[in-house]
């Protein structure tokens, strides 16, 4: 199989799909890997590195496309590629497809397979593709919420840790998952007061087990979230439905209890956000302020820290794209479970009932696909 890796071209995403080293193993796997000019630049993989794992460097996009049998993104392809994508050619990315109704369209009408990292599955429920970048932006919204209740950046001026005989800042954490629980953590090692918010009971007591004495796992409900919101300094909205909408859990109205220039981090914005107020930002231009409530909401987190982020992407992903390139997508499926809820749109048919519903289309169960 050829396997085509594209270069990002998402506002400052700097990652890439598959370092060289990743590309040496498909190469050892007897594939023939073609990848973009400078596609590794921004997470330091220069073309050489490359090159001597047995890459073949092409200039242009559109040579991805035309010559690859199976093509990897980190990121959607945005719309400058959709008439790029060929019929039954393999795009092997995170999609998020249920807040993107154009892409869905498009893929929809390039009869292509479209496996989403982020709805491949094990039995236990647990979203391997999803994980690593989930741990960077659970991270990284702790760290950025600090950062912008700095004064200059338009926040309260709020130390997250306060010092000696100063209380620290409050933080709210909706979501016990994994985004949760990392932003959870670095929030503790700062200091931060911390509130961990779910609504499952059973993960309610791991989290009571597990956290230290400063983050107080609550079970999550409207009231509760509102009363906690008077109190945040920093809001962390992590909540996750795989492959559907993010549900908004946050209601401008609740804006009115909170402090002003505190702040918002909504680490769902790739499913729609679960804020009411959330729009989607760049690393450009990453925040906005609504009735004196400054909004984080990156689409793309995990760009920021490039080179972290596309070690562990690779790390997680390589093993399921070897499987697809040795065996093709449809045998790849049959023989491996965990594969099958990656499958979002096949030839040209939406195979992800949450996508299907998010926009009212026909939906058609992903085992009749495997059956042709």
């Amino acid at each position: 199989m050829i396997v085509g890796i594209l270069k990002e071209i998402k506002v400052l995403e700097n990652r890439v799909a598959m370092t060289p080293a990743g590309v040496e193993v498909m190469i050892a796997n007897k594939h023939k890997v073609i990848v973009e000019n400078n596609a590794g630049l921004g997470s330091g993989f220069a073309n050489e590195e490359y090159v001597a794992a047995g890459a073949t460097i092409v200039e242009t996009p559109a040579e991805i496309y035309k010559e690859s049998d199976m093509v990897m993104h980190v990121k959607e392809p945005q719309p400058s590629e959709y008439d790029m994508i060929r019929e039954d050619q393999i795009v092997f990315t995170y999609l998020h497809l249920a807040a993107d109704e154009p892409q869905t369209n498009a893929l929809v009408k390039a009869n292509s397979i479209n496996i989403a990292y982020e709805t491949i599955q094990k039995a236990d429920g647990s979203l391997p593709l999803l994980t690593p970048m989930s741990e960077v932006a659970g991270r990284m919204a702790t760290m950025q919420g600090a950062h912008h209740l700095s004064m200059p950046t338009g926040g309260r001026g709020i130390l997250l840790g306060g010092v000696p005989g100063v209380e620290p800042a409050t933080v709210v954490v909706i979501g016990g998952g994994i985004v949760g629980i990392n932003a959870a953590k670095m929030a503790c090692g700062l200091g931060a007061k911390v509130y961990l918010m779910d609504t499952n009971l059973d993960r309610l007591r791991y989290l009571d087990d597990v956290m230290p004495a400063n983050c107080i796992p609550v079970m999550s409900s409207t009231p509760k979230l509102r009363e906690l919101m008077a109190q945040a300094d920093i809001v962390v909205g992590a909540v996750l439905i795989p492959g559907a909408k993010a549900p908004k859990l946050v209601t401008r109205e609740m804006l009115q209890v909170m402090k002003p220039g505190s702040v918002l981090v909504d680490v769902a914005i790739d499913q729609g956000g679960c804020f009411e107020t959330s729009k989607a930002t760049t690393h450009a231009e990453p925040t906005y302020v609504v009735d004196g409530i400054v909004h984080y909401c990156v689409a793309n987190m995990p760009g920021a820290y490039a080179k972290t982020s596309t070690l562990a992407l690779t790390n997680a992903t390589l093993p399921y794209a070897v499987q697809i390139a040795n065996k093709g997508w449809k045998k790849a499926c049959q023989d491996n479970a965990e594969i099958v809820p990656g499958l979002n749109v096949v030839n040209g048919k939406i195979t992800c009932k949450a996508v299907a519903e998010a926009f009212g289309f026909d939906y058609v169960a992903v085992e009749s696909v495997l059956q042709d």
